[in-house]
């Protein structure tokens, strides 16, 4: 039985997930072509049969350290995805799996045609992703580094001890320069970690996360 949650044609949303109390994440699994890519990672097996039916993942993408657990052997042994996460945070995460593309803090646009942007404050690895949808709708997926806070406004979470209010800040402004039309974090507040945004309310929500950030 299919558990996953349709956002677009091309983009499915696996069951909710709360690893700590308070604390609410989703996997998404993004359809195409040449092989299906999952951002972010499902914290149990529950939704491995329907991923299997929309054709199982060729790609895994973490966005920071906080999303690897014992799920990612668990994925690697079912569908043989190859697993790219920060190259700054490899020795947290291949504590609980193998990391086959190391990502350096370049933005680029890699094989699978994700345009991965470091964007560290978080941690120092974390990292978005933005990738155009079969419809033309670019979806961008943004980790912990900006998420929904529950009250209708975004938000930043500079982690005491390892994260950095400076680099928070420079990312959140180099996610200003890009225009999605979908955002999607990883932990949330609130119902959804989702929101489709125009040109205006995308600035407001850069304008909310920067006075997030404390010093």
């Amino acid at each position: 039985m299919a558990t996953l949650t349709k956002i677009r044609d091309d983009l499915f949303q696996t069951r909710m997930d709360s690893p700590f109390p308070g604390l609410t994440t989703h996997a998404y699994l993004w359809r195409r072509p040449a092989g299906n890519v999952l951002f972010y990672s499902p914290a149990g097996e529950a939704d491995f049969n329907a991923i299997d039916t929309l054709g199982g993942v060729s790609a895994q993408y973490l966005s920071h350290l906080d999303e690897a657990g014992p799920n990612l052997n668990r994925i690697a042994d079912r569908f043989g995805r190859q697993l790219h996460a920060p190259a700054a945070e490899l020795e947290q995460i291949t504590e609980h799996g193998h990391v086959d593309v190391p990502l350096d803090a370049v933005r680029h646009v890699d094989v699978n045609d994700v345009e991965v942007l470091p964007t560290p404050g978080h941690s120092p690895g974390s990292t978005c992703y933005l990738v155009t949808g079969a419809g033309g709708d670019r979806y961008l997926f943004t980790g912990d580094t900006i998420f929904p806070a529950g009250d209708g406004t975004w938000s930043t979470f500079v982690v005491p001890g390892r994260g950095d209010a400076a680099a928070m800040r420079d990312s959140v402004k180099l996610l200003g320069t890009v225009q999605p039309d979908i955002v999607i974090s990883s932990a949330f507040a609130g119902e959804t970690p989702i929101e489709a945004v125009d040109a205006a309310r995308w600035s407001e929500l850069i304008e909310q996360a920067l006075a997030s950030v404390k010093s």
